[in-house]
């Protein structure tokens, strides 16, 4: 089954919406199979109060560049209708969450998570996978060598845009890679010729015990960095114990 799965992100006027901060821009971007489809939503709000100055230092968004804009309560149930079904990607998902959950309650909405069916949070994901690091989407894109030369401030748009090349350097496994390879590039399986072993005279491979040890070592090695996904290091340790 298709899993569609939803990069998004939103910008603010302050930290906490019970100080009555408002969400000012909305951004989703729509995944399936790993790739993106070209269907978003992409929208700014008239927040109805100011922008303090330090929350324009961060998405450089002012209050006369979006009071032309409708009001979240104008565009939620378009928001609904968008995350309806789909897995949300989100980095610092509290955040944002907190955000939509408090607008939609004011609106007699339900919780976010009544509508969309799961959320991944991708600062948890590098967190796990590089604790004690800096891990936040700036510092990741560094990680990941992602090209954010463009980005002038923080905005939602293109932070789910950079948030979609760091969800796929999070989750990039060898097991994912190898049904990459098997299923073809649009998903339509690959034939294999079978070879016919009779016909060749193949030399038994000779390894000494201290190559194989070496070789263990480094497949240990790259079974932790993948957080026990190395699918050749547990061939060998099946191998080996069985």
């Amino acid at each position: 089954m298709t899993v569609r799965q939803l990069l998004l992100d939103t910008e603010t006027t302050g930290f906490e919406p019970k100080e009555g901060h408002r969400i000012i821009e909305f951004a989703a971007l729509e995944m399936i199979d790993r790739k993106l489809t070209g269907n978003s939503l992409h929208l700014y709000f008239n927040p109805e109060r100011d922008i303090p100055e330090a929350a324009t230092n961060v998405h450089g968004i002012k209050l006369e560049d979006i009071a032309h804009e409708p009001t979240f309560k104008e565009r939620v149930d378009e928001i609904i209708a968008y995350i309806d079904g789909a897995e949300l990607i989100i980095h610092n998902a509290k955040f944002d969450l907190n955000f939509l959950d408090h607008h939609f309650a004011e609106l007699g909405k339900n919780k976010t998570l009544s509508y969309a069916a799961s959320v991944v949070d991708t600062l948890g994901l590098a967190r796990t996978k590089f604790p004690g690091s800096r891990n936040n989407l700036d510092a990741l894109c560094d990680r990941f060598n992602v090209d954010r030369s463009n980005r002038g401030y923080h905005g939602a748009l293109i932070d789910c845009e950079l948030l979609w090349y760091v969800y796929i350097g999070l989750t990039r496994e060898q097991i994912s890679l190898l049904a990459e390879d098997i299923n073809g590039k649009n998903g339509g399986s690959r034939k294999f010729a079978l070879i016919d072993n009779s016909k060749y005279n193949f030399l038994p491979a000779t390894v000494s015990e201290t190559e194989r040890t070496l070789h263990l070592d480094y497949l240990r090695q790259l079974d932790k960095s993948s957080q026990g996904n190395s699918l050749w290091f547990n061939i060998s340790n099946d191998t080996t114990n069985g």
